[in-house]
């Protein structure tokens, strides 16, 4: 029971309750690109459902804003598409699932500039909150890009598929959470985090690519 202690001790809920704003902007960035692109691309399901909106209750999962911000990988609310609004169904729902970790590594490249022109003896809430602004818009890209139905990365990966497969394959998409909600889970319940291993290494080393633009550009500027 040492990950239950560790979950809910002070120090974590305190960062929970500062990663809380972040995460609803991202989420809701992230979930706002799909909707646009789609819509742009023909489909306005999106925007005729009122998804096209800044508000965050209208995008929250309420099991992946959770696991956002216990773990730092998660979800939202998937944005409806409809394919069939498409000139090209495949390659534009492509486009659509890949609009979002996009919108989330703009915003992650945007405030880590603004996180380092801050000054370092700014107030420290608002300095913690930018930093997770990065962590949290890396980690959603990540996650989202992984190829397990139904996350963004399936849909992209799917799209290389001959017509007569991605249609099959497209059926047992609602399957796929099953595998994801499986490997979350294996985190509270095994001695290692499947998603730690194999995530963190690439989240990692976008944030710090990230942070090595961000200075050079500064640097070149000053």
């Amino acid at each position: 029971m040492d990950w239950l202690n560790n979950m809910f001790s002070t120090e974590r809920l305190m960062i929970i309750a500062i990663t809380a704003v972040p995460a609803l902007i991202c989420i809701t960035v992230h979930e706002v690109a799909h909707g646009y692109i789609a819509y742009r691309l023909g489909d306005d399901t999106a925007k005729r459902m009122g998804r096209l909106t800044l508000n965050p209750i209208k995008h929250i999962d309420i099991g992946g804003l959770i696991a956002i911000l216990l773990i730092g990988f998660g979800w939202a609310k998937p944005v409806p598409v409809n394919t069939s609004n498409f000139e090209h169904p495949k390659r534009y729902m492509a486009y659509t699932a890949l609009a979002g970790p996009v919108s989330n590594l703009i915003l992650a490249v945007i405030f880590m500039f603004v996180y380092l022109l801050m000054p370092r003896d700014f107030n420290e809430i608002v300095l913690l909150m930018l930093y997770f602004m990065i962590f949290i818009n890396v980690a959603l890209a990540v996650f989202n890009m992984m190829p397990i139905p139904p996350l963004d990365g399936s849909r992209v990966l799917f799209s290389f598929l001959p017509d007569k497969y991605y249609n099959k394959v497209m059926k047992y998409e609602r399957y796929g959470m099953m595998i994801l909600l499986g490997i979350i889970l294996t985190g509270f319940f095994l001695p290692f985090n499947l998603f730690s291993m194999v995530l963190e290494p690439i989240r990692t080393a976008i944030i710090i690519g990230i942070g090595n633009f961000a200075v050079t550009v500064i640097g070149f500027f000053s």
